[in-house]
C-alpha cells in the first residue's frame, strides 16, 4: 500500500482499488441513498473466507474483502456519488460499515439503525456520496459474542481516503499501513489498566470502580474474560515478512495509520524519527504537533508526516515487546543501505489529546447535555464483563436504550469511566469535537472515535445533522457486544 503522491495525481482522484472491479465515477451515478440504482457499480467488494499468509510459517484462515487483508484501499472524492456492490460469498449475513462517513442510517452498515443485511451467499448495492474528506475505513459490523470467528475479530477492515476537492500536497510519498492482530483467544488474566494516556485519575470514580471489582472478587466471581492474540501484522504481513517501506533521505513520507483492532491500542515509534501529526481520524488537527510515538486506539486512524533525516534499515514497530517479535511491526530501509533492521526503544512519553486542540472552551455552547456513567459489572454474562451507561446495558434484542434528539441542536456528551479501562468512544454518522478532556476544556479538534482513560472523564459535542438512529459505542468488540452502546435518534 506503498503510493507516492505522483501516482496519485496521475489518477486524478479515481479509485485504486487492487482485486475488484473498479471503474471512474462520473457526475450522473445515482445520488445518495439508492441501493437500486441501476447501471455498472463504481466498486465492488467480496466478502468470503481464505487463507492470509502473514509469514512462511503464519497462515491464518480468515474472513477478508476481496480475497486479501487487508481489504483494497478505496480511494473516493469528496462529494463525487459512488455505488458499490458488496457481494457476501459466506454462509453468515453481513454488514458492512463506512466508519467516519456521514452517510444515510441504511448504508450506513449498523444493523441496530436499521441497515439491511447483505444475505448470505447474496449481494446489496450501496449508493452514498462520499463525505467528509480524509482517511477513514470500512468493515464489518457483525456481533460476536463468544464467537472469535466474527465480527472485528475476522480480517474484513480496508482504508478509505476520500480525497479532498483541493488536494494540499507537501509530501513526497503516501504510506498506508493497516495494524492487525490475529489468532485470537480468551483469558481471564485480569484487567491491563493503560497508563500512557495524559490526565489524571478521578479519585470518586476509581473508589467506584475498585469497589465494585473488589466486592466482585469477594464472591467468589473470576475476572471478566479478555481476548489476547499470537499474531501480531502491518498490512497483513508479520515484521519481517513484507515489503520494506523504502525511502530516501530528505524525503516527507506521509504515513497514514489505522488501528483494525478488534480489542487493541497499538503503539507505533520509528528510532530516531519523530511524527508530526497532522490528522486525527482523517480530519486535520488544528495544532500540528511533532512526538515520538503514535498510540492508536481501536478503530483510531492517525496521520503523521515523517521527515527522512535519519538514513539506515530501521524496524517502525510496537513499544510491546513481545507483540513486535510477534510481528507487529514493518521495515523502513534507505536507499543505498542495507543490514539488519534496528529497534531502539523511543524516551518514554504520554499521549495528549491536548497537544493537536486549541485550549480553552467551545465558542458554541451545548444546548443539551447528556451525562453518562460508564461501569463494569465483572463477569457478569456467563464469565463476559457486562458494560453499563448509568447503570444500563444497551440490549441487542430490543435495540435500546435509545436517547432522542433534535435535528439541529448541539449536544455534549459527558463521560465518566469507572472502570480502569480505555474506551475507544465511536459516534456513527457524525463528526464529533472534543470539548474536555484529561481535566481541561478544549476546542477545535474533530474525531470520530475517542479515547476515554481509565477513571477520567471527557466530554465531546456534536450538532444532530443526520436524520434517523445513529449509534454511539465503544469500539472494542467484547464492550460493545456486552452492553457498551446506545442509539440517537435524531428526529
Amino acid at each position: 500500500m506503498q503510493i507516492t503522491r505522483r501516482d496519485v495525481l496521475k489518477l486524478g482522484g479515481l479509485a485504486l482499488l487492487a482485486g475488484g472491479a473498479a471503474r471512474p465515477a462520473s457526475a450522473s451515478t445515482a445520488p445518495s441513498a439508492l441501493p437500486d440504482a441501476p447501471g455498472e457499480a463504481d466498486y465492488t467488494v467480496r466478502i468470503g473466507t481464505g487463507l492470509v499468509e502473514l509469514a512462511p510459517d503464519t497462515i491464518v484462515s480468515t474472513t477478508t474483502y476481496n480475497g486479501q487483508f487487508p481489504g483494497p484501499l478505496l480511494r473516493f472524492t469528496e462529494g463525487r456519488p459512488v455505488v458499490v456492490d458488496v457481494h457476501n460469498d459466506t454462509g453468515t449475513p453481513e454488514l458492512l460499515h463506512w466508519h467516519g462517513q456521514r452517510v444515510p442510517a441504511e448504508v450506513d452498515g449498523a444493523a441496530e439503525e436499521g441497515t439491511p443485511y447483505i444475505p448470505a451467499h447474496g449481494t446489496r448495492r450501496l449508493s452514498f456520496t462520499p463525505g467528509p474528506a480524509g482517511f477513514r475505513f470500512y468493515h464489518t459490523h457483525v456481533a460476536a459474542h463468544d464467537d472469535l470467528g466474527l465480527g472485528t475479530y475476522t480480517g474484513q477492515a480496508g482504508p478509505v481516503h476520500i480525497e479532498p476537492k483541493a488536494h494540499p500536497g507537501a509530501y513526497d510519498q503516501e504510506v498506508f499501513l493497516v495494524l492487525k492482530e490475529f489468532g485470537p483467544a480468551f483469558s481471564q488474566g485480569g484487567d491491563m489498566a493503560q497508563n500512557f494516556l495524559a490526565g489524571s485519575e478521578v479519585p470518586a470514580l476509581k473508589r467506584r470502580g475498585e469497589k465494585a471489582m473488589a466486592g466482585s472478587l469477594a464472591r467468589g466471581m473470576p475476572h471478566g474474560y479478555e481476548v489476547g492474540y499470537t499474531a501480531f501484522s502491518v498490512n497483513g504481513r508479520k515484521l519481517g515478512h513484507g515489503p520494506p517501506i523504502k525511502v530516501k533521505s530528505g524525503q516527507r513520507v506521509l504515513l497514514h495509520v489505522l488501528n483494525a483492532s478488534a480489542t487493541e491500542i497499538r503503539s507505533l515509534a520509528l528510532p530516531g524519527h519523530s511524527f508530526e501529526v497532522v490528522a486525527l481520524d482523517g480530519n486535520p488537527v488544528p495544532r500540528r504537533a511533532d512526538v515520538p510515538v503514535l498510540w492508536i486506539g481501536t478503530a483510531e486512524r492517525v496521520s503523521a508526516l515523517v521527515e527522512m533525516n535519519h538514513p539506515g534499515v530501521w524496524v517502525l514497530g510496537d513499544l510491546a515487546d513481545d507483540d513486535r517479535k510477534n510481528g507487529m511491526g514493518t521495515v523502513v530501509e534507505y536507499a543505498g543501505r542495507g543490514g539488519s533492521p534496528q529497534w531502539t526503544a523511543p524516551r518514554t512519553s504520554t499521549w495528549d489529546y491536548r497537544t493537536f486542540a486549541r485550549a480553552g472552551a467551545t465558542a458554541r455552547r451545548p444546548d443539551h447535555t447528556f451525562d453518562l456513567l460508564v461501569e463494569k459489572r465483572n463477569a457478569a454474562d456467563k464469565g463476559f464483563n457486562i458494560w453499563t451507561l448509568d447503570g444500563v446495558p444497551f440490549s441487542m434484542d430490543t435495540d435500546k436504550p435509545v436517547l432522542d434528539i433534535d435535528r439541529g441542536s448541539r449536544y455534549r456528551m459527558r463521560f465518566r469511566n469507572a472502570t480502569d479501562d480505555v474506551h475507544p468512544l465511536h459516534l456513527h454518522r457524525h463528526t464529533f469535537e472534543v470539548t474536555h478532556i484529561a481535566g481541561t476544556p478544549t476546542h477545535g479538534l474533530h474525531k470520530d472515535v475517542v479515547m476515554l482513560g481509565g477513571y477520567q472523564t471527557l466530554d465531546f459535542d456534536f450538532t444532530a445533522d443526520q436524520p434517523g438512529l445513529s449509534l454511539f459505542h465503544c469500539h472494542q468488540q467484547l464492550h460493545m457486544d456486552y452492553g457498551f452502546m446506545t442509539l440517537l435518534h435524531c428526529g
